[in-house]
């Protein structure tokens, strides 16, 4: 199969496209490495460097499926330049949707949407079916996109997922995402830093979050729509103190202005065949390890806004 992803050289594609060329596909690359490119070379991997709304219809041809992931990412990341965010996350998607639907090669889309989209949640069990109720202009920007995607299902395929906080190694690393930010802490300071702690956050394993498009890519079937991933409901303290357990290190809490707390059912997901391998457990103890072994070590870049400050990256646009 012949596959293109969007962000591919971001923190999750980084995992997922060495996977894709395993499983015996080939893959083309378009991202705008603003945080550098950690995918090795391969007869079955091509690079495009520049940002996904600048694809061409040419360099759609013969792709069997579009795995949608670049976009600005995480609500701290969007605030810098919000105007620019609105055009990347749901502009330019309508526009990679339209060339989509003109290369009749295509059969499916697959589009990296965000568990916040459900904003705040007193429901134990917060399912598709729910409505969205965002309440930052990330969050919106995400709504909006799979309200776009969705309506273009009667050209192909699309899947919409829902990724709870993706935790875990990837070789373009992240420390600004709450697990691994707190082994970080723990890691370097002794001390890991809480915000409150009450809210409840869904996780998801950063390789499983790989199998989940692997999944969606493979199979056979599955009815378009929207799907959770989220397999693991913890609180942000809980987390800590599973951290804590790993390395030794002192609880901090502090008042917080963050109010999102919500939870996530992936039945419909596992309905489909999919399974879950790993725990936010494994990501903890994968990171401890890798930090302790020099295998990763903290780097300006793995943080995305002090990054896209440094880089200018918010003043470009």
């Amino acid at each position: 199969m012949n596959i293109l992803v969007t962000g591919g050289c971001g923190y999750v594609g980084s995992v997922l496209v060495p996977r894709l060329i395993n499983a015996g596909h080939n893959v083309r690359v378009v991202d705008t490495e603003w945080f550098g490119n950690y995918l090795n070379p391969s007869p079955s991997l091509e690079f495009i460097k520049k940002p996904f709304a600048e694809i061409k219809a040419s360099e759609l041809k013969n792709i069997d499926t579009v795995i949608h992931l670049a976009n600005i990412a995480n609500d701290p990341s969007v605030d810098l330049m919000p105007t620019f965010s609105w055009e990347t996350n749901v502009l330019h998607t309508t526009q990679l949707l339209e060339l989509c639907k003109n290369s009749p090669s295509i059969k499916k889309f697959i589009y990296a949407s965000s568990g916040s989209v459900y904003g705040v949640k007193i429901e134990p069990s917060v399912t598709e079916d729910l409505s969205l109720v965002p309440i930052s202009t990330y969050n919106k920007t995400k709504m909006s996109a799979e309200r776009v995607c969705l309506s273009y299902s009667n050209y192909f395929d699309i899947y919409c997922v829902r990724p709870a906080t993706v935790c875990g190694l990837s070789p373009r690393m992240r420390f600004d995402v709450v697990v691994n930010m707190f082994v970080l802490q723990a890691f370097l300071n002794k001390k890991i830093t809480v915000l409150g702690g009450d809210q409840i956050r869904p996780n998801i394993h950063i390789d499983d979050m790989a199998s989940v498009y692997l999944h969606l890519t493979s199979s056979v079937g599955i009815p378009t729509g929207t799907y959770n991933a989220g397999f693991e409901n913890i609180s942000v303290l809980d987390i800590a103190k599973n951290v804590s357990r790993v390395i030794n290190a002192e609880i901090e809490l502090k008042d917080s202005n963050d109010p999102r707390s919500y939870r996530q059912d992936s039945n419909k997901l596992l309905a489909t065949g999919f399974k879950p391998s790993k725990s936010v457990i494994d990501a903890i103890t994968e990171i401890a390890k890798a930090l302790q072994d020099k295998q990763v070590t903290d780097n300006e870049k793995w943080h995305t806004v002090s990054w896209m400050k440094k880089m200018k990256i918010g003043e470009v646009f």
